[in-house]
């Protein structure tokens, strides 16, 4: 560009020409993703790993860094996401991934997978979580996306039973902004509704607002928002709560939106796969850990982080399956089990705990 003022027709005739590089640039990407999926081929490893959470993050991380650096107008994430859905295409050229969700077809979870893994994946529905575990387990899928906890809500329980008896890996984590609807089937009777279906955590997102305008409805949890969102097309005395994406998918009007009663309401999922993700830098470790019932049991497990100055995110805990009054702790830290202190951390914890298990070591969530 210099000084001189284009006019109208310079201006698009030099975006058409910088579309025209755009496009053979994204076509020379996908080139080399090609040759590295025959790369990977031709090294004659039994399991070809073609999906790197942590390479990844490193890619989208620089990606928001010079876009930042060279004050792009476009915004950091806007940028990011722009290359996620390049990167998802150039990566199905490899191997298209198949990756189980909570479903059916329409729930956030869904809009998790896409927002994590671009639109190029191949999206599998699951009837409930244990399901998503036990497709990843089996190798039906690649990866599975499972809600882990919400941020008005708190934890979702049956995430954190599955890791219990299970032996997968958290491979990456993704934040989803959660927006809920009012939505009606084109039968129902708005002065009539007297039942209003969603899950059990999105009812308690908005128990206020319920309270103030529908405070004599019926409120019926079911599996997924989704599965709201299906039963009341044809119940003309019922509504649900649910996604824009469920609306669109099921043919439902949306009655009224954003009915969350915390503005900054969002869900954290977990990716759940069979790898160990490498250190990518910025990174996240998950770990399960049942402690002896005795004295000054919590003091023991926590010191070890506070002395070696690793930062805990996230602390839960759950019954244990091994008798009444014992407890399973979940941590989250951040740091990677590569990492000098994070490995001593975990050795003191180790050396004190009945059992520990290290769930994984992952990226934190970049988009």
């Amino acid at each position: 560009m210099t000084d001189k003022k284009l006019t109208l027709a310079e201006l698009r005739a030099s975006i058409d020409d910088t579309d025209r590089q755009i496009a053979d640039l994204i076509s020379q990407r996908a080139r080399y993703a090609q040759a590295v999926g025959e790369a990977k081929k031709e090294n004659g490893a039994k399991d070809v790993v073609y999906y790197r959470p942590e390479r990844e993050a490193q890619v989208l991380r620089s990606v928001m860094e010079r876009n930042h650096a060279n004050g792009g107008p476009l915004d950091d994430e806007e940028i990011a996401r722009l290359f996620r859905e390049i990167m998802s295409a150039c990566l199905a050229l490899e191997k298209p991934l198949k990756v189980a969700f909570l479903g059916p077809e329409g729930t956030f979870t869904q809009e998790a997978v896409v927002k994590h893994f671009g639109a190029s994946t191949t999206p599998v529905a699951m009837g409930a979580i244990d399901e998503v575990f036990r497709e990843v387990e089996a190798g039906a899928v690649n990866y599975g996306v499972v809600p882990v906890e919400n941020s008005t809500e708190g934890v979702v329980t049956h995430t954190l039973d599955n890791f219990i008896n299970s032996g997968l890996q958290i491979c990456g984590e993704v934040v989803l902004r959660i927006h809920q609807n009012l939505m009606i089937s084109d039968v129902t009777k708005k002065d009539g509704i007297t039942r209003i279906y969603s899950h059990s955590q999105s009812l308690a997102q908005c128990r206020k607002w319920l309270d103030a305008h529908y405070p004599n409805a019926e409120r019926v949890p079911v599996n997924s928002n989704a599965d709201a969102a299906k039963r009341i097309k044809g119940e003309w005395h019922s509504a649900a709560i649910a996604s824009v994406t469920a609306a669109d998918i099921y043919d439902l009007i949306v009655l009224d939106e954003n009915i969350e009663d915390m503005p900054d309401n969002s869900t954290r999922f977990l990716i759940i796969g069979t790898q160990e993700v490498p250190a990518s830098g910025v990174d996240k470790t998950s770990i399960m850990v049942s402690m002896r019932n005795e004295p000054g049991a919590l003091h023991n497990l926590l010191e070890p982080f506070h002395r070696l100055g690793i930062d805990l995110t996230r602390v839960e805990t759950r019954p244990s399956r091994s008798g009444a009054w014992n407890y399973v702790f979940f941590i989250d830290f951040n740091g990677h089990q590569s990492e000098e202190n994070v490995q001593q951390a975990l050795l003191d914890v180790g050396n004190q705990a009945a059992e520990l298990k290290v769930l994984g070591s992952y990226p934190v969530g970049v988009l």
